[in-house]
């Protein structure tokens, strides 16, 4: 198969058989706007199997003009309308956005450093998220009050976040408080700490300011987990469970000390005992792309590529995290390509479109994606030239559409449970 930075036109030459592979679904060559007008769903892509919460941010009709354009076409229009906003504009685009969308942002990166970025360019007077939802209400909890941060499509949500909601982890919260109680230890630890990651509702990390908590990222999750147990007996991790075992395990917990919170049983499916023996209690949540990778899938690796470098994100499950060379988030997995020496191979265990996009970017390596099947972020995949096309269009016309705001009641806590994680930082090694 021949691999070009573009996904899309990968799967294309792939279900028009000009070159050879595989995908999960065909409909991925579809435009993502035919699903809007279906039931709600993740659509195609790694997330399809996922059950989809009732009342889901659904997208509503795009204009024809922006479904009938051709690539040339929505080019010429994203181009001037970025031309006529000028400075008042920034564009953000997440790693795993399609090239044929990350080509228009001002700044790529991650959810948090793209938060960031958005943070910084207080001039915008808009701030155009290409990512998920999750990420846009971060970047507009940080953003300035006047600055209007726009998803070009509704229905870019995330399943992982979706596995957990607010009214499932109170109902957590009231069960633990009632196990535990409230009353802190000797050391002054409380009974337990909860901490959300950064890809979770705005809401749940409203949750984590109102309860002593805090948000973590998958680069900072180490220092933020140090932070918990400082300040807690235990923790409690959501939504995913990956990540929190992975960290957790490589902290020293043994795997016994952390048992998985089902939502839908009483104690989350555990008994009182392995609960007051926990040190972090996992919620039942993951990420549909990083589950597909396997210990078979880096065993093939090596046998076809003596020598070959895997790294996996830590969303991966812990035996593929332990089985690969090294795990990281994003922005380690690009760093650890360009500082490595030319002609190095590496397998990498995350996103088809960030691997594609690296892989064209470092020629000089051979660099391909641990899961030969061409299977993108579902929800990532919903964001297309079109609708960027649109909101700026719209933008331009002086009219702000699909904009994403977080009401004071969540932002006031979350922003809080924000400010922990930023004050949370690793110690600076000695010299």
């Amino acid at each position: 198969m021949t691999i070009t930075a573009s996904v899309d036109l990968t799967i294309r030459d792939i279900t028009t058989g000009a070159t050879t592979g595989d995908t999960c679904s065909p409909e991925l060559a579809t435009a993502p706007w035919t699903f809007d007008a279906r039931p709600p769903g993740y659509g195609p892509g790694a997330s399809l199997g996922d059950v989809i919460p009732t009342g889901s941010p659904r997208q509503g009709a795009l204009p024809e003009v922006y479904r009938t354009a051709d690539a040339a076409e929505l080019d010429r229009r994203i181009r001037e309308a970025k031309q006529a906003l000028g400075d008042r504009l920034v564009i953000l685009g997440h790693f795993y956005q399609r090239d044929e969308v990350v080509q228009y942002a001002d700044y790529v990166g991650d959810s948090f450093q793209l938060a960031n970025a958005a943070k910084a360019r207080s001039e915008a007077e808009a701030i155009v998220f290409c990512g998920v939802h999750f990420m846009a209400e971060t970047a507009d909890l940080l953003s300035a009050p006047d600055q209007a941060v726009i998803l070009p499509n509704l229905a870019a949500g995330c399943s992982m976040a979706d596995m957990a909601d607010i009214d499932q982890v109170e109902e957590c919260w009231e069960q633990l408080t009632e196990l535990y109680g409230t009353e802190p230890d000797a050391d002054g630890r409380v009974p337990v700490i909860p901490v959300t990651y950064m890809n979770s509702s705005a809401a749940l990390k409203g949750f984590c300011g109102r309860n002593g908590g805090i948000v973590c990222t998958s680069s900072n999750a180490r220092t933020v987990l140090e932070w918990a147990f400082e300040r807690g007996q235990r923790v409690l991790f959501f939504p995913d469970q990956h990540l929190g075992r992975n960290t957790a395990k490589a902290m020293g917990v043994p795997v016994e000390a952390m048992p998985l919170w089902n939502p839908h049983r009483a104690l989350g499916g555990n008994d009182e005992q392995s609960l007051e023996e926990s040190r972090v209690i996992l919620w039942h949540g993951f990420c549909s792309v990083h589950r597909r990778f396997t210990v078979d899938q880096i065993d093939r690796a090596r046998a076809a590529h003596p020598g070959v470098r895997v790294i996996v994100h830590p969303e991966c499950p812990m035996p593929v995290v332990d089985a690969a060379d090294e795990s990281g988030s994003t922005d380690v997995i690009a760093k650890a390509i360009a500082a490595a020496p030319s002609g190095s191979t590496f397998a990498i265990g995350t996103e088809i479109n960030l691997v594609q996009r690296l892989a064209a970017q470092y020629p000089q390596h051979t660099i391909f994606c641990l899961d030969d099947v061409i299977c993108p972020c579902s929800t990532m995949y919903r964001i297309h030239p079109g609708y960027l096309a649109w909101v700026l269009d719209e933008l331009v016309a002086g009219r702000v559409v699909n904009r994403i705001t977080v009401g004071d009641d969540v932002a006031v806590p979350a922003r809080v449970a924000l400010e922990r994680m930023l004050a949370a930082r690793p110690p600076v090694p000695a010299m």
